[in-house]
């Protein structure tokens, strides 16, 4: 892989006692317009993406990229992407948070973006946190059009994409929590019915050709 998969680009001038939740959807500029996409569509080179996230429960966000190669990169909090990373209860965000977005490029795969709301900011890099870059799933995974989900024509969706509990072997330093994760059209949730007391991390799989 030449360099990981998403790349930022910027412009020209997401705890209680109840069930805790996340909400996490993909858009895709099209035309200059924000869409939100099904989480396992097949992107192309040069789509440009962000995200919109919510979560149930305040805490502080990274966001940590893995791509094919194995490289590893933290998008977001960043100089280009926003340095901000509180989130507040009930409140959308969007990642980037500035104007920036990240545009698909590399070869064929997925990327592998892992997800983490610490309740307290972290004294060490996110990175520090995952397994070694082989153990990774990204180079692994190779885009393929679901022909058991009916779409429109012209359309490829990958079931294999989206959000994902985290692997066995991807957390080697954090207690691992298995998440229940709801599709809802192009939102997808993330919940625990348990309280949690530390970092919650999943990962979300971008596709693309």
């Amino acid at each position: 892989m030449r360099r990981f998969l998403l790349a930022v680009v910027l412009p020209p001038i997401a705890l209680l006692a109840q069930t805790q939740t996340i909400e996490v959807s993909l858009e895709r500029n099209q035309a200059g317009v924000w869409k939100s996409i099904d989480p396992g569509l097949v992107l192309d080179q040069g789509d440009l993406l962000r995200f919109r996230f919510r979560t149930s429960f305040e805490g502080y966000l990274y966001v940590i990229n893995s791509g094919t190669s194995g490289t590893q990169s933290l998008l977001f909090p960043g100089e280009g992407t926003g340095r901000n990373n509180r989130v507040q209860a009930g409140k959308e965000y969007f990642v980037p948070s500035t104007d920036a977005s990240f545009r698909v490029a590399g070869p064929a795969g997925h990327d592998v973006i892992y997800w983490l709301v610490s309740p307290v900011p972290l004294e060490s890099s996110p990175a520090a946190m995952l397994g070694r870059p082989e153990t990774r799933p990204s180079g692994k995974l190779i885009p393929r059009c679901d022909d058991s989900i009916f779409r429109a024509r012209g359309l490829c969706i990958d079931s294999s994409a989206g959000p994902r509990n985290v692997g066995d072997q991807e957390l080697p330093n954090m207690t691992k929590r298995e998440l229940q994760i709801v599709q809802d059209k192009d939102k997808s949730r993330v919940s625990s019915p348990a309280g949690l007391s530390g970092p919650v991390i999943y990962e979300f799989r971008v596709a693309h050709r």
